[in-house]
């Protein structure tokens, strides 16, 4: 009995130790927290009214009673009720041989856990009714269900805790990826065009790279991109482009520098900006490159458009090569022009004229005083036009079977006639039969190239023969053909001798 008086009030003891902690708990965390009892039934007040806290020793005693009490309360809520429909008894339906339980010698039929699965004397617990947890809920000291939700708001402060602790790690780590990617160099592929341009065997096409990066530094420099547009790696911010020199193609090919400038924005790797910058590098005439366009290309494929100095050397001399013969080409064809001109100059002591250049090489002439004759070839008896100066107020008078095709007053007291055969009439009339021997008079290569003389190519032979003129003759027609391209490319020639 001693024995057992003890554990009763170390048992106490404990009570009251546990109880002046969760006190202390309640006064540090649970000022500001507020409890609804209003759900308690108001007819059952009287059981659940607590003691006075003001209680003087002698009221001490009967704790072991209550404790007593507590304990029997205990057993019987661990024990089936017969009062209540909601009670839940666990392994209810197990037969005998199968329950948990047994009788042990000489405790009569106080319930046991079998040992095959108990670490100790552990009762088996049974799920509390409605009723009896209603009850439970109103014998319960507010001081306690206060502990108890004290407890939960506690395990939801930390959830809750954790919760942003991660939130705020992703953030953390989501702008540490924009802050590496901000030092990160990022490719970006431009537009360019630049007709036979490989870089593989030329050089590459130097990009003029200014603006300000995302750290706020300036950047001025020059970047290569092949023909592509690719090449370019730089930090994410706002640029300019612009194309800095020529590349030269593996030929010597010099393209001509492009003057437009695009804004750009690089924001991340593998970037198209081929719709806000794209470029056009233009092939010149190679006799127009200059010595400085050559240099300046050189200076940059050696810098970096090329793969080594000694290979920006050779397409220098590439370049170099190209003009020159470009240019050499160009002066030749200027000589052989002047001697051109000079043979096609023609003059008599009253005038001067330019044969046509669509006539060069195709006809002849010959001259006398002031009469000058034009023939095809060495035919000089096939005159296509011959031209005769006469003194204004005289009359003139073509030869038999010509027609006057124009006029030129030469302003010093003369005017220049220029006469001949109306080709585009006369040819299909003497194809068609109305000489004698139309093929051996005309032959029909002859015959087609006096009417391309005489119409500068407007027209085919079987144009004039079927639709202009046709057989039946359409002199008019015919005639104006040949005096409107007269008109065009000899007579303005024709001017006053010095």
């Amino acid at each position: 009995m001693k024995d057992e008086t003890t554990g009763q009030e170390d048992a106490v003891q404990d009570a009251e130790a546990c109880a002046e902690a969760l006190e202390s708990l309640d006064r540090i965390s649970l000022d500001d927290v507020a409890f609804d009892d209003s759900s308690v039934d108001v007819q059952d007040e009287p059981e659940i009214e607590a003691q006075p806290d003001d209680q003087d020793t002698g009221d001490v005693e009967p704790a072991e009673d209550e404790a007593d009490h507590e304990d029997t309360e205990s057993e019987a809520d661990d024990q089936p009720g017969s009062d209540t429909s909601e009670e839940t008894i666990l392994l209810d339906n197990l037969p005998a041989e199968d329950s948990l339980t047994r009788e042990l010698p000489g405790l009569g039929s106080a319930p046991a856990v079998d040992e095959t699965i108990a670490m100790g004397d552990i009762p088996l617990p049974s799920v509390p009714s409605a009723r009896e947890a209603e009850v439970r809920h109103r014998k319960m000291s507010p001081k306690r269900r206060n502990l108890m939700v004290a407890g939960v708001v506690a395990v939801a402060l930390v959830a809750g805790g954790a919760g942003y602790a991660a939130w705020n790690g992703y953030r953390q780590e989501q702008a540490a990826v924009v802050a590496a990617n901000a030092h990160t160099m990022m490719s970006v592929q431009i537009g360019v065009h630049a007709a036979g341009l490989d870089c593989s065997t030329g050089s590459k096409i130097p990009v003029q790279v200014s603006g300000q990066d995302s750290d706020g530094s300036s950047v001025s420099e020059t970047l290569y991109v092949d023909e592509h547009g690719r090449g370019i790696k730089l930090l994410p911010g706002d640029y300019t482009f612009s194309i800095a020199a020529s590349p030269i193609a593996a030929d010597g090919t010099i393209y001509t520098v492009p003057t437009t400038k695009a804004q750009v924005t690089v924001k991340n790797d593998g970037q198209d900006l081929r719709a806000q910058a794209t470029f056009k590098l233009k092939v010149p005439s190679a006799d127009t490159v200059t010595d400085d366009q050559i240099d300046a290309a050189a200076k940059y494929a050696e810098e970096g458009g090329a793969s080594s100095a000694a290979a920006a050397k050779i397409l220098q001399q590439a370049a170099i090569t190209r003009r020159d013969a470009a240019a050499n080409a160009v002066s030749a064809s200027e000589a052989q022009s002047a001697r051109d001109a000079d043979a096609r100059h023609k003059a008599t002591d009253l005038y001067q004229l330019d044969i046509p250049v669509e006539w060069y090489g195709k006809v002849a002439t010959w001259q006398n005083g002031s009469t000058l004759c034009i023939y095809l070839g060495d035919d000089a008896n096939t005159p296509i036009v011959t031209l005769v100066a006469v003194r204004d107020g005289e009359t003139f008078t073509p030869d038999a079977g010509d027609t006057v095709l124009g006029t030129v007053s030469l302003g010093n007291g003369y005017t220049v006639y220029a006469s001949g055969p109306v080709y585009p009439y006369v040819i299909p009339q003497t194809i068609n039969g109305r000489t004698q021997n139309p093929v051996s008079t005309y032959p029909m290569d002859t015959a087609i190239e006096l009417v391309e003389l005489t119409t500068g190519n407007r027209y085919t032979y079987s144009q004039i023969k079927n639709d202009l003129v046709g057989k039946d003759g359409k002199a008019d027609a015919a005639t104006k053909l040949e005096t409107d391209y007269l008109a065009q490319i000899l007579m303005p020639s024709v001017k006053a001798q010095d």
